[in-house]
């Protein structure tokens, strides 16, 4: 499936744009190994704020080393307002890298659909580890937590921690009204117009070939790295088999977390739920 930049998004590869300041937020462009431009964002986080008023406490905070990378869900993008939140909440725990994935936003290519976009979050691993982490832990949302789930199976040891959020276990799945609807935006020449117009997400027209590692076959090879898995009971995409799913296949290794009264995704998962996110990241992430 060939991926190559869309018209005007693919500009540079690094390019740092609308910084802060010292410790500020940084913005640019990331180079995927398949040549995708990727659009990203560096927040060191709270922490590095602290330092210039009290360098003591600052370096003493478990978390300082500590980076987030944010994997968002299909049509979403590094500045879409739910991704920004969540990103909010979590620099209070720790420095964060959010992205838009390939025909999202302003990166580079087609969306793959959560194939190819193992490699955007290998870039923003990668970028964060060059920016002195010790820590990296990947939180991704719907098919962003598909993504973390397989890249985390097939790049052992990169993480060191990984938190799949609203995530489907099987590929295809046509069970609810949502879902029939993303494959109808995602298989007809007019749904992937209705993407690129309505959505700002270029569909790629191909079909998976070969098949991606589908997730619950990914989960058994994710350990030992900690693995935290969430799941709201009234997500309208995937039902609460396709959680327990994954949780089975870790074999005891990840956790499960399922939420009373939480719907789908970012959109879903209200503050509290994402500190409590960050709560379990710091901890697992030694």
């Amino acid at each position: 499936m060939s991926n190559r930049p869309a018209g005007d998004v693919a500009r540079s590869t690094v390019r740092p744009k609308g910084e802060t300041g010292a410790g500020g937020p940084i913005r640019t462009f990331l180079r995927t190994a398949d040549g995708i431009p990727i659009e990203s964002v560096y927040d060191p986080g709270a922490a590095v704020y602290e330092a210039f008023a009290d360098p003591l406490a600052a370096s003493s905070s478990p978390s300082r080393d500590l980076v987030f990378v944010i994997a968002h869900g299909f049509t979403g993008d590094v500045d879409r307002p739910h991704v920004r939140r969540v990103a909010g909440v979590l620099r209070g725990h720790g420095a964060v890298v959010t992205f838009s994935f390939r025909g999202h936003g302003r990166s580079g290519g087609r969306s793959t659909v959560g194939d190819k976009e193992v490699l955007d979050l290998d870039a923003a691993v990668a970028w964060a580890r060059r920016l002195g982490h010790a820590r990296v832990v990947t939180v991704g949302f719907s098919m962003g937590g598909s993504v973390v789930l397989r890249h985390a199976a097939l790049r052992p040891g990169t993480v060191d921690a990984v938190v799949s959020v609203s995530a489907p276990a099987r590929w295809y799945y046509r069970g609810t009204a949502p879902m029939r609807r993303l494959h109808w935006l995602v298989t007809r020449p007019e749904g992937r117009l209705v993407g690129r117009y309505g959505l700002r997400t270029r569909i790629h027209h191909r079909d998976w070939d070969p098949v991606p590692l589908p997730p619950v076959r990914a989960v058994p090879r994710i350990a030992p790295t900690p693995l935290l898995i969430v799941h709201g009971d009234r997500d309208g995409y995937f039902p609460l088999d396709h959680p327990r799913m994954l949780a089975e296949a870790a074999g005891g290794h990840g956790e499960l977390w399922i939420e009373a009264g939480m719907g789908h995704a970012e959109h879903a998962a209200d503050d509290a739920l994402v500190a409590r996110i960050a709560d379990w990241a710091v901890s697992a992430a030694g």
